[in-house]
């Protein structure tokens, strides 16, 4: 079999096409799904066993663990799974991926996902082009699904056809008698297999024709299975390529798992394959002996698969811990997912309502942090690093306006249950808390924009100027620090004065920058379009200061409303 540098090109063409299908399909997800989908998977993976069961049910229908890891990394993407509600699917998607080994077994058939492509581009163009945002969101799933699958069928059709070419694996006779050395040296032909084909059934069917012309034992054909649950990893983390931290560590997870499962197996390796090999010959006897490893292999499979779940769900956390360790949160990738609130409600609305206080003081630190951005974006000066550092920005913007919306949804939900006339009044006091910490995050955006318009021109500020934003921009993060504390302290001891005096200092300090800036431009000390970007800057502080008066005010009341 002939494989030129034509043939490499076009390989790397249909990871481009999954790729960006991958990175479409979680944008799509983003902007329509949010929190209809969400709740559905929130509902199906509850707990460790509902969302293996939802792992194997969703890769039983679509007979592809590449597939729903795939999809499961984009939801992580898209913020609507938690990293531990992915693992457990990703557990439950190796379970159901043994379905596909049986019906290759008994049958020799696979649905072609990638055969509907066409088909539902079709049905996505007119969405697409839709003036409904809604509908335009939904074709551009339909595109990034259509493209991801695409993208897959096309790798595995431009990779080295070696299930057509299993002759070229022959040379593996020569390597069967190494005693446990063969095992270990399958185990990696496997993976390193199953990375190539980038289809996990495929390998199996190369391992099935190996077994039944005879090159390799039973025993070696199980020691293969095994590198390939490793290997169909990496369509997941290719992936997760393009994804945030949340998703690669899913990917990651994915990996880490099957790694494990490998190692406790291999340890184990002689009494597992002899009591597969006797439940096959004793139980489903036939006389055909190729049609009798191809059972004993998809025994194997699904015995591995299944007794790695029964024994890895119990370690979750630890897993979950292990690849957070491994790929550390950079503080650039934050993603929006609310921390405390999550599913639906708790047991009693007080507990609800303490979910909520909690995630409102997490939003007041990030606007906070979003402001830090701010005074950061005003003397950076490297292109590329403004572009990354106004990009974050922009991002936190988003994740304000998506926390605003989800809390008070989550507050509206809780006032709906029976409680007294004080919580009434508390989670009216909250719901004006998250609006004016909404509106902060707009002013922090408003003075990034300023900023980015300044950053554009070919002026620049006056030493002066940069004096007097400096001191705007002490007095404004002076009384965000006096806010977030505020909002944080649950005994009320904080002097709630200082943040009114701040705020009487910053409208002070606007109002005699205001009419000196009229002199300075008379003066021609600088442009009038500068003055008007600096101007834009000082009155958008003053504008910040009067939303953390009201955020004060708020949360004073809510503490009222508790004593």
């Amino acid at each position: 079999m002939e494989y030129s540098f034509y043939d490499f090109l076009k390989l790397l063409g249909s990871l481009a096409l999954f790729l960006y299908g991958m990175k479409i399909m979680s944008e799509g997800l983003q902007k329509f799904a949010g929190d209809r989908l969400r709740k559905i998977l929130t509902a199906m993976t509850t707990n460790r066993v509902t969302g293996v069961l939802t792992g194997v049910l969703i890769t039983a229908l679509i007979q592809s663990s590449s597939a729903t890891t795939v999809m499961v990394v984009s939801f992580v993407n898209a913020g609507l799974l938690t990293l531990s509600q992915s693992i457990g699917v990703i557990m439950g998607a190796n379970i159901g991926t043994t379905v596909t080994a049986w019906i290759i077994s008994a049958l020799g058939f696979k649905v072609d996902i990638a055969a509907m492509t066409l088909p539902l581009l079709a049905i996505g163009v007119p969405l697409l082009f839709s003036g409904k945002s809604n509908r335009k969101s939904i074709g551009e799933f339909i595109f990034g699904f259509s493209f991801l699958f695409m993208g897959l069928s096309l790798l595995k059709a431009n990779s080295p056809d070696l299930s057509q070419n299993p002759e070229m694996l022959s040379f593996v006779q020569n390597y069967t008698d190494m005693g446990f050395g063969s095992v270990i040296l399958f185990v990696l032909i496997g993976t390193i297999l199953t990375m190539i084909v980038q289809a996990s059934a495929a390998t199996m069917a190369i391992t099935l024709i190996m077994c039944a012309n005879g090159w390799i034992s039973f025993e070696l054909g199980a020691a293969l299975v095994l590198g390939e649950n490793i290997g169909t990893t990496i369509t997941a983390n290719l992936a997760a390529l393009t994804a945030n931290t949340q998703a690669r560590r899913a990917a990651l997870a994915h990996l880490v798992f099957n790694i494990f499962g490998v190692i406790w197996v291999l340890c184990l390796f002689k009494p597992v394959t002899m009591g597969v090999s006797w439940f096959v010959e004793d139980i489903m006897k036939t006389a055909d002996p190729a049609v009798a490893v191809s059972f004993k292999l998809s025994a194997f499979h699904t015995t591995f698969n299944i007794c790695n779940v029964l024994i890895l769900i119990w370690f979750v956390k630890l897993i979950e811990k292990t690849v957070c360790k491994i790929i550390p949160q950079r503080e650039q990738d934050e993603e929006y997912r609310l921390r405390f609130i999550t599913g639906g409600m708790l047991s009693t609305a007080e507990l609800s309502i303490l979910q909520a206080r909690k995630e409102i003081n997490l939003f007041a630190e990030r606007t906070h942090r979003m402001f830090g951005m701010v005074r950061d974006l005003l003397h950076t000066t490297n292109e590329n690093d403004f572009n990354k550092l106004f990009s974050r920005i922009e991002k936190y913007e988003n994740i304000s306006d998506n926390m605003e919306v989800e809390i008070a949804n989550y507050l509206n939900q809780v006032s709906e249950g029976r409680l007294s006339s004080e919580s009434k009044l508390q989670i009216r006091a909250m719901l004006r808390e998250v609006t004016e910490i909404e509106s902060i995050g707009d002013s922090c955006y408003n003075l990034a924009r300023t900023i980015n318009r300044k950053h554009r021109s070919d002026m620049d500020f006056t030493p002066k100027q940069y004096e007097h934003i400096h001191q705007m921009f002490h007095l404004t993060d002076e009384a965000l620090s006096q806010m977030v504390t505020l909002v944080e302290d649950e005994h009320h001891i904080v002097d709630v004065n200082k943040s009114f005096n701040i705020e009487n200092e910053i409208n002070n300090y606007r109002n005699q920058l205001k009419n000196q800036n009229v002199l300075d431009v008379n003066n021609k000390e600088y442009d009038y379009q500068m003055g008007v970007h600096y101007m834009d800057i000082i009155g958008e502080c003053e504008k910040l200061g009067d939303y953390v008066v009201n955020v004060v005010e708020a949360s004073s009341n809510v503490k009222e409303k508790k004593s």
